[in-house]
């Protein structure tokens, strides 16, 4: 067994925490013992901090890089992009969510950092909305995020990113596959983990209301105190499986279309989630009107009115508040 083996194994079989001073130690021996031009096997190792399951079953083919000029077509946040409208915008968004992950903001709820991107119907912009969500997210220096792809019936997020996975959240909840490592996707944008949402199934809201995904969201909300996890749900009014997310969730985002979402339909979404959930309204596909041409255009507020921007109870009468991301989802987004 050469050294870099005997190092990967005694790592791999180690009962240390993954910040303990021990694991330290081996995941350093395990790095440093792999030859110049073996960055992948480094990276296959990861950051300490990392999920232990995904260190362990890793292997440097599941290391998926992201084609960053294709996202940025698509609209998506980069992390070589440093300034732009959009990029101000979601680390507007994404500070209040924050605040409550860490326990300051107005209310403190359990799972805080399980946080549900939704709509009321299809081709709202949600993917569009979690995508960004995540990857400006993965752009703090004390986080790190799994995106989920839960919109099990049609799946977008982890095709979005150029990941067309075989496995994922479902075939682990139906025991196709044991463990996080085994559908997890590492992507060389070092802070940013994808769940796809895997093979389809005739009874997914059942695998999803099951006790083995109390398990999995379980150990996803408190294994790691810096983890964010972002799930892309179906929409709220049009399947069972987002309703059965959202009650295992600690903040919803709920994205209105602007001038397409009627306020009925935000009434009804808002209706399928408890009162007792921390739900945030987010505008997207806002085109600014004479008067607002300047400035951000960013919407985001809290369903019991605290927060910041607009929430539902400023909304017009079709519905949605002045207000919302300025760059347009493509149309392949929902």
């Amino acid at each position: 067994m050469s050294t870099i083996e005997k190092a990967l194994a005694k790592f791999a079989a180690s009962s240390f925490t993954a910040h303990s001073p021990g694991a330290t130690n081996e995941w350093r021996k395990a790095r440093d013992a792999a030859p110049p031009g073996a960055p992948a096997l480094a990276a296959a190792l990861g950051p300490l901090g990392e999920d232990a399951a995904v260190r362990r079953d890793a292997a440097p083919s599941r290391i998926h890089p992201l084609d960053l000029e294709r996202l940025r077509r698509l609209g998506i946040l980069t992390p070589d992009v440093k300034r732009s409208q959009l990029a101000e915008e979601y680390r507007l968004i994404k500070r209040p969510l924050l605040t409550t992950i860490d326990g300051k903001g107005a209310e403190v709820v359990a799972n805080a950092n399980l946080i549900m991107v939704t709509s009321a119907l299809p081709g709202e912009g949600k993917t569009f909305s979690a995508l960004n969500l995540a990857m400006s997210l993965a752009m703090e220096r004390d986080r790190t995020v799994l995106l989920v792809d839960g919109d099990v019936a049609k799946p977008t997020a982890a095709k979005r990113m150029g990941i067309e996975a075989e496995v994922g959240l479902i075939d682990l909840l139906a025991g196709a596959r044991q463990s996080l490592g085994e559908v997890m996707v590492q992507t060389d944008v070092p802070n940013l983990r994808i769940l796809p949402a895997g093979s389809r199934h005739e009874r997914a809201t059942e695998l999803l209301a099951s006790e083995r995904m109390a398990r999995v969201m379980d150990e996803l909300s408190t294994r790691y105190r810096d983890r964010v996890v972002i799930f892309d749900s179906p929409p709220l009014l049009l399947s069972s499986e987002s309703a059965v997310l959202a009650e295992r969730m600690g903040q919803i985002i709920l994205v209105v279309a602007a001038e397409q979402t009627l306020q009925h339909l935000v009434s009804e979404a808002l209706g399928r989630l408890d009162e007792d959930k921390i739900v945030g309204l987010l505008l997207n596909k806002y085109r600014p009107s004479l008067g607002n041409e300047y400035g951000y255009g960013s919407a985001y507020g809290y369903r019991y009115g605290y927060g910041y921007g607009y929430g539902y109870a400023d909304a017009g009468t079709d519905g949605v508040a002045p207000g919302g991301t300025r760059e347009r989802a493509p149309e392949e987004f929902v």
